[in-house]
This record gives C-alpha cells, sequence and structure tokens, in this order.
C-alpha cells in the first residue's frame, strides 16, 4: 500500500520510525494506505519553514497573490474529476457529492481573487491641521488549520485562500481518515505558482493538535470538528494568546408550516438528511413539522421518499448516499437509533442491516426515520452525524421557535413555508446562525460568512466572507502629521491638541 506522509517546504516529508495508522475505502471495508502520524517535532520543522517563507511572501503585493489564487482556481477545476474520486475513496460520500464539495471550496478561492480590493484600507484626511488617519490591514504570519473527516477538501479551502492570500503562511492538520486530497491541493498550489513554505501539511492525532496549539509561533488557529473538541481547541488555544477559530457540531431544524409546499419540503429534506450519508454539520437531521395535519401529511410523504432512496458506492451515479466513514462510526449511529427505540421514539424505517451486494464489508447503513421524538430524549440533543431523520412535532410557530432556541446546538435551521410573514418572523427570532427560507442547507455563499452560535461556534469571527479576511489579518492604524513651515512659524497655543482617554 502506499504511504501518505507530510508535506513541508514544497516536497513530501517522511520521517523514519513514525507511528503510522491505516486509511480506509469505506465502501471497500479495507484498509487502501497507510498513512504516516506526525509528532511536536514536526510540526516545529514545519512551522519553521513556514515562518522562514512568510514575509517575502507577505511582500508580494496583493495582486501578485490574487494571481496565485487564479491560477489555483483553474487547476482545481481542471482536476475536478481526479480530486473527487480521491476524495470519494477516502470519505465514501458519491462523487456527485465530491464534486459539490469541491466546487463550494473553489468558490472561496474565486472569492479570495479579489484580494486586492479586500485588503484596503481606510483613510480619512484631514482629521485635525495637517493631520490624516489611515489603517492597513497586515497578515499575522504563520497560521494553522485543522480540519474534519466529513469535507476534505473543501474545509480546508475556507481556510487556506484567504489565510494566504492575505499574506500567511499555512500549516494544515488534515483528518487522519482522509488525508489524500489535501495532498493535491498543496501539490496544485506549488504549480500554481506558490512558494514553497507557504502551505504545509503534517499528518496526525491529537499530539499534533496539542503541538500546533502550543507552538509560540503560531498566530491563530481555525478548527472545524465536533463541539467537545472544538472548545478544548479554543480554551487551549487562547489561553496561549493565540486567535481563534472553532466551528463545532450541529442539530439543525427544518420547521414545516401548515401552508408549506409539502412535495418540495419533503424533497429538499430527504436530500438535506440522507444527502452524504447525513456526515455534514449541515445536515437536516430533525423535521419539525407545525400541527398534527402537517406532522401527518409529511410523515406520509417522507415515508415513500425514502423508499425510493438509493443507497450505494460511491462511485455508482445512481446512488444517493455512500457509506459512513469508518465500522466505528457505523456503530456509533447504530447505537443511537437502539437508543431513539430505547427513549420511545416510534422507529418508521429502520436503516441498520442494510447491505450492498458485493460490497458486505462495506460500512454501509440505510436511512432511518423517526417519528414522536420529545425534545427531552438524549438521541434528539446529541449530534448523530449519520442518515438519520427524527420528527419532532410542534404545535405552533411559536413552539417551534422555543425549542430550537433551547437546542444547546445553533449551527444552521430552516423554515419551510409561503408566508412572508412569518417567514421574517422566524429568521429575526430564532436564536441560530444560519438561517434558511425554504432552503433545507442554508450555507452561506463566499462572499458572506459561514457560522453557528452557542456549541456550534467558539470565537468571534466566522470562516471565510469578509471574516475570514478579518480573522487572518490585523488592522494597523497610523496618525500621521507632517510640519509644514507655514505650521511652524504659528503661536504655540494654536497648535492641535488630541483629546485625551480622561
Amino acid at each position: 500500500m502506499r504511504t501518505i506522509a507530510h508535506y513541508v517546504q514544497g516536497e513530501a516529508l517522511s520521517v523514519a520510525g513514525a507511528r503510522t495508522q491505516p486509511v480506509f475505502n469505506p465502501s471497500l471495508g479495507g484498509p487502501q494506505a497507510t498513512l504516516e502520524l506526525g509528532d511536536a517535532e514536526v510540526v516545529a520543522r514545519a512551522v519553521e519553514s513556514a515562518r522562514a517563507a512568510q514575509p517575502a511572501w507577505a511582500a508580494v503585493n496583493p495582486q501578485r497573490r490574487a494571481r496565485v489564487m487564479f491560477e489555483f482556481k483553474r487547476l482545481l477545476e481542471a482536476h475536478m474529476d481526479e480530486l473527487a474520486m480521491l476524495l470519494a475513496q477516502e470519505h465514501g460520500k458519491v462523487l456527485a457529492d465530491a464534486k459539490g464539495e469541491l466546487q463550494r471550496g473553489i468558490d472561496i478561492v474565486e472569492f479570495c481573487c479579489g484580494a486586492p480590493h479586500l485588503l484596503k484600507g481606510d483613510y480619512s484626511q484631514g482629521v485635525g491641521p495637517g493631520i490624516d488617519v489611515y489603517s492597513m490591514r497586515q497578515p499575522l504570519g504563520v497560521v494553522a488549520g485543522i480540519t474534519p473527516f466529513n469535507f476534505p477538501a473543501m474545509v480546508p479551502l475556507w481556510m487556506l485562500a484567504p489565510a494566504i492570500v492575505c499574506g500567511n503562511a499555512f500549516v494544515l492538520k488534515p483528518s487522519e481518515r482522509d488525508p489524500t486530497v489535501c495532498q493535491r491541493l498543496a501539490e496544485l498550489l506549488i504549480e500554481a505558482g506558490l512558494p514553497p513554505g507557504i502551505f504545509n501539511i503534517v499528518q496526525g492525532d491529537r499530539i499534533v493538535v496539542d503541538a500546533l496549539l502550543d507552538h509560540p509561533v503560531v498566530k491563530a488557529i481555525s478548527f472545524v470538528g465536533s463541539s467537545d473538541i472544538a472548545q478544548y481547541v479554543y480554551e487551549r488555544g487562547a489561553a496561549r494568546g493565540k486567535r481563534m477559530q472553532c466551528m463545532g457540531g450541529a442539530k439543525n431544524h427544518g420547521v414545516v408550516m401548515p401552508d408549506a409546499d409539502l412535495d418540495q419540503a419533503v424533497a429538499d429534506i430527504v436530500g438535506a438528511a440522507f444527502g452524504s450519508a447525513g456526515e455534514r454539520c449541515m445536515a437536516l437531521p430533525v423535521v419539525m413539522p407545525v400541527g398534527e395535519a402537517t406532522a401527518e401529511a409529511l410523515r406520509a410523504r417522507l415515508i415513500d421518499a425514502i423508499a425510493g432512496l438509493r443507497v450505494g458506492v460511491s462511485t455508482d451515479p445512481q446512488a444517493q448516499f455512500g457509506p459512513v466513514i469508518s465500522a466505528p462510526h457505523k456503530a456509533r449511529i447504530e447505537s443511537y437509533i437502539q437508543l431513539g427505540v430505547d427513549e420511545g421514539a416510534e422507529l418508521v424505517v429502520d436503516g441498520r442491516g442494510f447491505s450492498l451486494q458485493g460490497y458486505d464489508a462495506g460500512y454501509f447503513l440505510g436511512p432511518t426515520l423517526f417519528d414522536h421524538v420529545t425534545p427531552t430524549m438524549k438521541s434528539y440533543q446529541e449530534e448523530i452525524f449519520g442518515p438519520v431523520l427524527q420528527v419532532v412535532r410542534a404545535a405552533s410557530l411559536d413552539e417551534a421557535i422555543g425549542l430550537v432556541d433551547q437546542h444547546p446546538y445553533g449551527n444552521g435551521v430552516a423554515v419551510f413555508t409561503r408566508n412572508g410573514d412569518a417567514a421574517r418572523e422566524f429568521a429575526a427570532r430564532v436564536e441560530v446562525g444560519m438561517v434558511g427560507v425554504n432552503v433545507p442547507i442554508p450555507v452561506p455563499v463566499a462572499y458572506h460568512s459561514f457560522g453557528g452560535w452557542k456549541r456550534s461556534g467558539f470565537g468571534d469571527l466566522n470562516q471565510y466572507g469578509m471574516d475570514g479576511i478579518r480573522f487572518y489579518t490585523r488592522t494597523k492604524t497610523v496618525t500621521q502629521r507632517w510640519p509644514t513651515e507655514a505650521a511652524s512659524t504659528e503661536p504655540a497655543d494654536q497648535s492641535f491638541h488630541f483629546p485625551t482617554m480622561r
């Protein structure tokens, strides 16, 4: 089997005697590569490579840095099929989902091509006699990203593109479950003209995470993963004076009003709940019909729609979703299904026991549907992260909003309705970071920003968009006065005095 190692100073780096672990193909259920795991010494080498290369890169004008992004975007599009196949073979998502993921990442790269405009400062002339004030955005230096298994291309691109175009050097710790696509991203960046050392990869587990959090040269870290780990990463990094941006888990709700277009809502909900096997922080694992009549009509349509879903290997063009990432994760999802049964929820469709002929060792689960789930159930409170849809019935819009607000996660929410007043009220009142109106997965476009509330997000700035530019830069403000011959002859008591803080 091939070995996947680190990427430092523009080339692969392997360390003799390093710890290793297998990388699996979820469709086949067996190992397909060996991953070399790093340690604090490898992190130090990557950070030093980044530190040495960064000043020269920061000195390159924004227009030229943007040209690297333009070329990188072209290469990503040219290699779309190759990258999607690498991604699908290690993650298990079907090729259509893999290409969709890559496109969302490319959108961020495209946004970063506007760096000359995005990095402009402000200027105020004549704030006092002969005095002007201007600000500039400057890079932080060496920054890092820690990314999850469920989006092994998109989330790294969310982080690395704005970080690099702002003039920083970047060290990436990708998920150890599907690391190959990031290796190709690194190679394509070099081909696009990025100097060696500006983008580095250290493969690994918690040892690498802690080394990045503790390294004094690393000035900022962006993280996406589960909420418990996000909180740990945020607190440890912040305690060491780093700028932190940590996105956690989710339990997104879809509120279905009595006037909703149920056929369209069901199509949207099924795709959002089961696409990518539910392994998305923006999946829609909870649907909340308002009123019993709505609930019964929605239930009937969901059962019919789920019966028509096709589960298959990642390369099956007819499949709606593929396997989950690993055997332990499959077992975890199955345990949550059993928990829901034990808690008294009605198991309408059971996805356990699903097998795919010829791929019996693959990590497959069929779609699962629960009804009559209540807010006190642990299976509702916690993130399952699999192809499981739960129906929680609400009597009114107020009750639905209250249930969403009381949930510990606040990542995304959707409302399905034809009523503009109801949609407007819902969007204004609900305590969630991203809201969709008849949009089941309200991931913002590249020129806005992504981020959740409550236990779904730790830190003050969101991912990508202008928040991404703000996160990877710091503002310096200059107040200047140039003495003139006329000013120097004026009496002292006519000089300009700056206000004090007293």
